[in-house]
């Protein structure tokens, strides 16, 4: 099941950096509408909030993984 979860993650990761580049080169076009832009940025601040909240979550698991390589050297 955790590896099912952890597909799940990676899919939305992917999904959502991938909506995230093209909101930013369809902002950086300058061809849209302001409302439009503002909603586009408010959509790309949430999916930054997502996609750095995973990198968060998979730096802690690295860092919980190398410390418990390092106690195994230890011993």
């Amino acid at each position: 099941m955790a590896t099912k979860k952890a597909e799940q993650s990676n899919q939305d990761f992917e999904s959502s950096l991938k909506e995230l580049e093209k909101l930013v080169h369809d902002l950086e076009s300058g061809e849209l509408p302001l409302q439009d832009s503002l909603q586009k940025f408010e959509r790309g601040v949430e999916l930054y909030k997502n996609c750095r909240g995973t990198l968060d979550q998979a730096e802690k698991k690295i860092k919980i993984l190398n410390d418990s390589l390092k106690e195994l050297d230890y011993q």
